[in-house]
């Protein structure tokens, strides 16, 4: 589900901008609870997704990137080289025998490839998801979590991974950085995760 989907449900003017009335009425829609949640649940599914731009992951990488990124996967320039520019090769590849799917030949790992605002990845994800959502339909139809529970699968990974505890004790830097090192596992893009967080932390819920 885009932004402008979103705010089509919430019966807001679908114009895909993130701004006060669309915090509120997201907020709400969802079930967050309490500002300091809803502020950090925004500003790291934000930057997650390029500002609401990004709902599936993009496995379209050039015979370096796969060297680069996945360089564990492929050891040498010329088996990069058959995957470049293949993103459903290099999903089955990298995601083979990994987090519930089956091997490189099954295709599961282009079809329980990363989806959702925060990036829901694996056939074990998945149906936890589907669980979470009591709908087994998300296993059979994966596209869902993209098109449809882009934002569920966001307050998924918060509930799965205890992320509100760390949202409970403020909007300083350390809880922001906390966050950012349980979702993206470093620190990337730190610094407009935190421009964020102090934006949303003026509007209300």
């Amino acid at each position: 589900m885009s932004l402008k989907q979103l705010q089509k449900t919430l019966k807001l003017v679908p114009d895909g901008l993130f701004g006060p009335n669309t915090f509120k009425a997201a907020s709400f829609y969802l079930g967050i609870p309490t500002h300091f949640r809803a502020v950090h649940f925004w500003a790291q599914v934000s930057h997650e997704t390029g500002n609401f731009k990004l709902f599936e992951e993009n496995l379209n990488y050039s015979t370096k990137g796969l060297r680069a990124i996945f360089g564990k996967y492929f050891k040498t320039y010329e088996e990069a080289q058959k995957y470049a520019r293949k993103p459903s090769m290099i999903a089955n590849k990298v995601y083979g025998n990994r987090m519930g799917n089956g091997d490189e030949l099954s295709g599961d790992g282009w079809k329980y490839r990363g989806r959702g605002a925060l990036q829901l990845t694996g056939k074990y994800n998945y149906e936890d998801f589907a669980n979470y959502m009591s709908n087994d339909a998300i296993i059979f139809h994966p596209e869902l979590v993209s098109d449809k529970y882009a934002f569920e699968s966001a307050m998924f990974y918060f509930d799965n991974h205890n992320l509100w505890d760390i949202c409970d004790k403020g909007l300083d830097e350390k809880e922001i950085k906390q966050l950012t090192k349980r979702i993206n596992g470093g620190f990337n893009g730190l610094a407009h995760r935190i421009q964020l967080t102090n934006k949303y932390s003026k509007w209300d819920i």
